[in-house]
């Protein structure tokens, strides 16, 4: 898809976990599909070397998206230095694994307030000037652990059926006013979150062939997903080619739910 048929070029987008993995890759595609982008991250430096790479078109903003007021702030400056945005992208999330009898509180409302309190923040601020507008395109990127059982995952996969149905539903609230909203699930993604649950060699291995003693399927592609394959999808949903799609669920995974 070229900048002149994706409807992309010349909007704003605001793209939260931007700093690295599958949100500075949907950064990176949106600006060569010409938007500018308002991206936001905890990882201050890590949005400092994206920002280097963009030759000005992506404008860091450190925040984080369990703060509701610093989301509603960076929010306000976005639109005051580079106009409305017009696509939105919720991608910020974190991973505490471990059995749900071993989880500690601190862990499962850590979980929560990013990866669906945090989507929550963002999706409610932007919702709110898209409305009056009548325009604009949000996507969440939650996990295909959302829509199937995980062992070792259940506060990761929790949130994420949590920020997955949250999305879907501002999406029906919001398509009278001409806002579609949509969800990227992704499956195993290169990415340092995927790598950090790795512990010897072939893991990767491992991770494409399943894992029976965890009733976990592999991946049918044969193959681990780059942060680029996630970020196709997101284009393809923000695009004009996704203009009579709203509330729907992609799943990005070579098939390893077989669409469950």
């Amino acid at each position: 898809m070229s900048a002149r048929d994706t409807g992309v070029a010349g909007s704003v987008a605001f793209v939260t976990g931007a700093a690295r993995g599958i949100g500075a890759a949907v950064v990176e595609e949106l600006v060569r599909e010409g938007a500018t982008v308002a991206a936001v991250d905890v990882d201050a430096e890590g949005l400092s070397s994206l920002a280097d790479r963009s030759q000005g078109r992506v404008v860091p903003f450190t925040a984080d998206v369990a703060d509701a007021a610093a989301i509603a702030e960076v929010v306000d400056r976005a639109e005051r230095d580079l106009g409305p945005v017009g696509i939105g992208v919720s991608v910020a999330g974190v991973l505490r694994p471990g059995p749900l009898c071993e989880t500690t509180d601190e862990d499962w409302a850590d979980t929560f307030s990013v990866n669906t309190t945090g989507v929550f923040h963002v999706l409610r601020e932007l919702g709110r000037r898209m409305t009056p507008r009548g325009r604009g395109s949000l996507v969440t990127v939650t996990s295909n652990a959302g829509g199937v059982p995980r062992a070792g995952m259940g506060a990761y996969a929790a949130s994420k059926a949590a920020s997955t149905m949250l999305t879907r539903c501002l999406g029906l609230e919001l398509a009278a006013h001409g806002i579609r909203c949509n969800v990227v699930s992704p499956g195993s993604t290169d990415t340092l979150m995927q790598r950090q649950l790795w512990t010897c060699e072939d893991d990767l291995d491992r991770v494409i062939a399943g894992s029976p003693e965890q009733y976990r399927v592999g991946i049918p592609l044969g193959r681990i997903a780059s942060p680029a394959d996630i970020a196709d999808a997101v284009l393809f949903l923000v695009s004009d080619h996704a203009r009579h799609i709203t509330m729907q669920n992609l799943f990005v995974d070579g098939g390893a739910t077989l669409r469950a």
